[in-house]
């Protein structure tokens, strides 16, 4: 699942890595690459309580399976597109696929996992999506280079059908063959329960940044007066905060189960310092921001999951996962334009205050 993960965010960091050049070329807007973000965060929305429901229902294996071989296909047709129109498709595609990443990485930690380490193994699961956006600049940046902006969404495909691959042989264990009942007493999420709109509430706004930085990072890089070749060398350190950040805030909320409150108002007050992202000066010092920004996002999602597992049971992880990652890139849709907007109207303080 760590893996998976991995090779999701490398799918969809692609384009966020090469979205100075793909946009010149298309000669399309902030505000329309904002549009594109959004189709894959809609699809992402949607399929992720999808791909959650599937999981609990009919397992790993073939969930996985089919999740990963559609979102595959729909990242090497990136290479096709040629306007607005087609990568928009192309995204709203990767996006649906791709839902069914953290429902797979929670339900794996509650199924295999006990309570006491849970939150650690989510973590670990969870870790493979910042790994996958640190690695990124550092794997495709050398194929961009070579073969140019299409051949990097090429390489990707090769990439998940690898994954396949090894999946066929890993997930011939039984307990990921067939779905497992978890036989301990639980509640059914209800949408007029208020615990569950705390739960969206902590993971959505919580997680904002983590969608801000990871796309228009690079179109403010660009902004400072970085060539593409600059920023894909320094566009991994950002999510290297999001990668410690999963592990640092897994084993604190391990330990700190009885007191999430206190948690998330720290992590509340240590989200604010991103506001001040415009008036830094060099480089350097806005990278810094973003990273801690990031690694402050990671307790959000972390401690939210921990807060949705704890009230409603481990027996709906992957409902839990997939309404907080859907309810984070039902934001996203929403913002993605407006903060496109503001970028090509050079607003960025405005951008980085509201965020």
């Amino acid at each position: 699942m760590t893996l998976v993960s991995l090779i999701s965010y490398i799918d969809r960091n692609t384009l966020a890595l090469l979205a100075p050049v793909m946009l010149e070329e298309m000669h399309l807007s902030g505000e329309q690459y904002g549009y594109v973000v959004s189709g894959f965060s809609l699809a992402y929305m949607v399929s992720n309580l999808a791909w959650g429901r599937w999981m609990d229902r009919y397992g790993l294996k073939l969930a996985m399976t089919a999740a990963v071989a559609f979102w595959t296909l729909a990242s090497v047709s990136h290479a096709f597109t040629i306007g607005f129109v087609s990568l928009f498709a192309a995204r709203f595609a990767l996006g649906f696929g791709e839902g069914a990443t953290f429902p797979g990485g929670l339900r794996t930690a509650v199924q295999t996992l006990p309570v006491e380490h849970r939150a650690k193994g989510t973590a670990v699961a969870y870790s493979g999506g910042a790994l996958g956006a640190v690695v990124t600049p550092l794997i495709i940046n050398p194929v961009y280079q070579a073969y140019g902006w299409r051949g990097a969404f090429w390489f990707t495909g090769l990439v998940g059908l690898a994954w396949l691959l090894l999946w066929q042989v890993i997930s011939r264990r039984p307990a990921i063959q067939t779905p497992v009942e978890i036989p301990q007493p639980t509640e059914h999420p209800r949408f007029s329960d208020p615990r569950l709109w705390s739960f969206v509430l902590i993971y959505a706004f919580g997680s904002l940044p983590l969608g801000f930085i990871l796309y228009y990072a690079s179109l403010y890089l660009r902004s400072l007066g970085l060539s593409q070749v600059q920023i894909a060398e320094l566009l991994w350190i950002p999510p290297l905060g999001w990668e410690i950040g999963y592990f640092f805030w897994g084993w604190w909320t391990d330990r700190a189960r009885g007191s999430l409150r206190k948690v998330l108002a720290l992590l509340t007050v240590l989200s604010l310092p991103l506001a001040a992202v415009p008036y830094l000066p060099g480089i350097a010092a806005p990278l810094a921001a973003m990273f801690f920004a990031m690694f402050v996002t990671a307790g959000f999602i972390i401690g939210g999951v921990a807060y949705g597992t704890s009230v409603f049971g481990p027996k709906h992880a992957g409902f839990i996962a997939g309404l907080g990652a859907g309810s984070w890139s039902a934001l996203v849709a929403i913002a993605m334009p407006l903060f496109g907007r503001l970028f090509d109207q050079k607003l960025y303080a405005a951008s980085f205050l509201l965020v």
